[in-house]
């Protein structure tokens, strides 16, 4: 962007600290006209003639009338940037902080950026500096740091308002530099993110003991489980074998009973069964002084002759009574169906053998010798 010497001029006045933001857009003063001229390549020229505005040259060969026209402005069309001074702002706190930026902007209507204000890149940064102290006065300064896009973006639309229609400029982007804040709110910010960190450490020690704790409860949790069901299963299994060894014993009993009774009902029965009692008789002798300290025997324990002759007797006795038992069955049957038939002698085999049954096992668990 050009500016005539009259306005550079007025700039340096006001903006005596800034210089960069006042300097020439052009080599070398406006060009004369010399009736043939060559306009640059993303320049526009404004051309009067007798003083009023009378056309725009656009890039290329382009013809003046000697004395009546003259170029008076120049403008760039490429993208500029513009510094903008550092400036002081209060945050909505009260906080005095310092800010600066650059602001890019380009020329879109040569004529309006030539008749439209005197001087358009003073006017659009002193309108950039307003802007920027009224979006800092909206937020705390927490939030400054952070809303640096958003400030940007307000500071873009607030300029393109007023700088694109009356002054043909259009503000394409504006980026904040630095900010500056006192040294005493650095020290209270310093502390403030010293005591966050602090107070995140502080919360995230006390989670990992709490997850710690959990953890450890958790698992004891399931231990004690575990083991209160293996000892179930323990216990089911145990219970279950003893049930079935108690009916696998149950019925070996049984079926050990029913062969020593159909044993007993055959021939020479009575011999063998005397001999298992005088066996079981001196057995039962010998395990006496195992299980207590204190044993009654009877008078004649050494004669071992005696002890047998006494369990010999004890069958003897439970034979005849049960003879009685049969003859006197068998007396009542032949009254009744007549002797010397089949169904007579059936019943007389099975009454001996069912009688004696259970004889001998009322006599095993009462432990009576006579019966």
């Amino acid at each position: 962007m050009l500016r005539s010497v009259q306005g550079i001029r007025v700039a340096q006045r006001l903006l005596p600290h800034a210089s960069i933001a006042v300097q020439c857009r052009h080599a070398s003063g406006l060009p004369m006209n010399t009736v043939i001229l060559f306009v640059p390549q993303q320049e526009a020229w404004i051309v009067e003639r007798m003083g009023r505005f009378n056309r725009v040259l656009q890039p290329g060969l382009n013809f003046l009338i000697p004395i009546l026209d003259r170029v008076k402005y120049v403008q760039s069309l490429k993208e500029i940037a513009i510094p903008i001074p550092e400036q002081s702002a209060i945050t909505i706190d009260n906080v005095t902080i310092h800010i600066d930026g650059v602001l890019y902007l380009r020329v879109i209507d040569p004529y309006n950026a030539s008749y439209g204000v005197e001087d358009p890149e003073y006017a659009v940064t002193q309108l950039a500096q307003t802007t920027m102290r009224s979006e800092i006065g909206k937020i705390p300064l927490d939030t400054v740091f952070k809303e640096r896009e958003s400030l940007n973006y307000n500071i873009v639309e607030a300029i393109n308002k007023a700088a694109t229609e009356q002054w043909g400029i259009r503000c394409l982007r504006y980026e904040i530099k630095d900010i500056d804040v006192p040294n005493k709110v650095k020290e209270a910010m310093q502390m403030q993110v010293e005591a966050e960190r602090k107070k995140r450490a502080r919360v995230l020690e006390s989670e990992g003991i709490r997850e710690s704790e959990i953890n450890v409860a958790e698992g004891k949790k399931r231990s004690v489980i575990l083991a209160s069901e293996a000892i179930r299963m323990e216990q089911i299994n145990r219970a279950t074998g003893e049930a079935n060894a108690i009916v696998a014993k149950a019925n070996a009993r049984a079926e050990g009973l029913s062969i020593v009774a159909e044993a007993i009902g055959k021939e020479h029965g009575g011999n063998a069964a005397s001999l298992n009692v005088a066996e079981q008789y001196v057995a039962a002798f010998g395990n006496l002084a195992k299980e207590s300290n204190t044993i009654v025997l009877p008078a004649n324990t050494g004669d071992i002759s005696s002890m047998v002759a006494q369990g010999m007797a004890i069958y003897g006795n439970l034979s005849k009574q049960n003879q009685r038992l049969v003859s006197s069955e068998t007396k009542s049957l032949e009254s009744t169906v007549g002797p010397n038939t089949e169904g007579h002698e059936q019943m007389k085999h099975e009454y001996s053998t069912e009688e004696y049954s259970s004889k001998a096992e009322t006599k095993s668990k009462t432990g009576d010798d006579t019966l």
